[in-house]
């Protein structure tokens, strides 16, 4: 790793990759609405096709027959009759505009009814027309036999006679069967109005209930998809929120393979990162912050060394060597203590000693005013306690409440086990606070040593103990002005691990 950088290797999560996206959930739940319908549409179009292509040649095929109902009787007779009667020759006929040539008609609707014959389906027009054609057939020989007769010459009333007994009546019952015809593909375009009128009904109730259906269907898909959505921005929300609340440990569990799934893992890299970050910041600060304290702690020693070598001197000078001595002695057990190798914890026989060594040295200082006594049982005297936990308190007795009085003052010292708790105590019969004093004073310790315009020496004591033990430890004073002053100190009942080196490794006594 070069210096400098930090490079961040992330692990590759295989549910990560997008398999069903957003954008793919709301078109399935758009199709899946509309492809029903869809359907639906496309059938009744198709219906409505095969009915309209039905209806078309139906109206087709019936305009055709009926031209032929119209005109073909009249024409054939009229045509037939002229030629018998002699009004014109059968060459000649195509010239007379008002007659028609028998053979054309007949070929004509023989066409036009064959044609008809292989596009109709219904069975009884079929028959109509198959009889049309038979009667096509018989009335051609009929025409054959008169023009035969018109060519011979002579046979009038023949050809009359059969065109009373047989060519009207022919055209007679070819008009029947175009009449029959016509009536009965009426009557098959009236079915087939039916069925379609009974399909679009069917159509209608069918598309009635597949509405209800896929409107219930198209709500429970938009609950399923919006809530495959929805659910996991709420877990991202709600995790955001407790990490915003202070909560850096808070996690998106999102399971959904979608881009919010993504989201959540970029959110909880973010996550990790920044707790790693501020984890790293609150280290850095709480070592800063032991540092300062640690310095603050040490020049209180400086300032008690050179008060104390001041007395020595006086001492000395004094020639009270045997004093000078004891108080020398008292001071090298004070700093002894103090240094302790090092350790943070010593146990409280200890710093008992060290109190002792500083209260001998001050009592050689302030003989005419101080007294002091140590209560604490020697039942406690292995339980750990952090260095120069009671001395601060004890200098602040004698300096701010002692000091002042003009008078004997005393100074009493004492330790209790509480349960899971020692209660340690410092009282003196000083000057004492007023209430604003006392208020001013409590919100100073609580506050950090940088910051303590007074009590800098609680403080430094009651923000240890909050670093140590948690902010449910710590230190209460009562005072009353002119009666003096009582400091008291909570903390864990901790005993030193046997065989640990340096007594530093504590256990809580249970």
């Amino acid at each position: 790793m070069k210096a400098g950088g930090i490079r961040h290797f992330q692990k590759q999560d295989p549910d990560s990759t997008v398999r069903y996206s957003i954008r793919n959930k709301i078109l399935a739940l758009a199709a899946g609405a509309m492809l029903p319908f869809l359907a639906l549409a496309v059938g009744l179009l198709v219906s409505m096709k095969n009915y309209s292509r039905t209806y078309g040649n139906t109206v087709s095929n019936m305009t055709i027959a009926n031209n032929y109902n119209l005109n073909f009787k009249e024409e054939m007779d009229e045509s037939l009759y002229k030629l018998v009667v002699g009004y014109v020759e059968y060459e000649h006929i195509q010239e007379d505009e008002t007659l028609k040539d028998p053979y054309l008609l007949i070929g004509e609707l023989r066409s036009d009814f064959a044609r008809l014959i292989d596009i109709t389906t219904d069975p009884e027009s079929r028959v109509w027309l198959e009889n049309l054609m038979r009667n096509i057939d018989t009335l051609e020989k009929r025409v054959d036999d008169i023009l035969d007769n018109i060519r011979i010459g002579g046979r009038y009333s023949e050809n009359i006679e059969k065109l009373d007994n047989n060519i009207y009546i022919l055209t007679e019952l070819i008009q029947d069967n175009i009449q029959y015809y016509i009536y009965y593909q009426t009557k098959s375009m009236g079915a087939v109005t039916d069925n379609l009128n009974h399909r679009i009904q069917s159509f209608i109730i069918i598309c009635g209930l597949l509405t209800v259906a896929l409107a219930a269907m198209t709500v429970l898909l938009t609950f399923f998809v919006t809530g495959g959505i929805l659910r996991p921005v709420r877990v991202l929300d709600d995790a955001a929120q407790k990490i915003a609340a202070g909560n850096l440990k808070a996690r998106a569990e999102v399971n959904s393979r979608d881009e919010i799934k993504t989201l959540a893992n970029s959110f909880n890299d973010m996550a990790e990162k920044m707790q790693g970050l501020i984890g790293k910041i609150k280290e850095d600060e709480q070592r800063m912050r032991w540092l300062d304290l640690r310095l603050l702690q040490e020049q209180i020693n400086p300032h008690f060394l050179y008060n104390t070598l001041d007395t020595i001197v006086w001492l000395i000078e004094g020639n009270q060597e045997d004093e000078a001595v004891e108080m020398v002695v008292a001071l090298s057990d004070f700093f002894r203590l103090v240094l302790s190798k090092g350790k943070e914890f010593i146990s409280l026989k200890e710093e008992r000693q060290h109190i002792k060594s500083y209260l001998a040295i001050q009592s050689v200082r302030y003989r005419d005013i101080l007294t002091y006594e140590i209560q604490i049982d020697p039942e406690l005297y292995d339980y750990q306690i952090l260095k120069l936990t009671l001395q601060p308190l004890v200098e602040n007795a004698l300096y701010h409440g002692i000091k002042y009085k003009r008078a004997k003052g005393y100074i009493r010292i004492t330790g209790k086990k509480d349960g899971e708790i020692l209660r340690l105590a410092v009282c003196d019969n000083g000057v004492g606070m007023d209430g604003e004093n006392l208020r001013q004073l409590t919100e100073d310790i609580e506050r950090p040593c940088s910051e303590t315009s007074r009590g800098f020496g609680l403080a430094n004591v009651n923000e240890r103990i909050h670093m140590h033990f948690g902010s449910g430890y710590g230190m209460k004073i009562h005072s009353e002005e002119g009666k003096g002053t009582t400091v008291e100190l909570t903390i864990p009942a901790l005993l030193s691990v046997p065989g640990k080196a340096g007594g530093n490794t504590i256990k809580s006594q249970k």
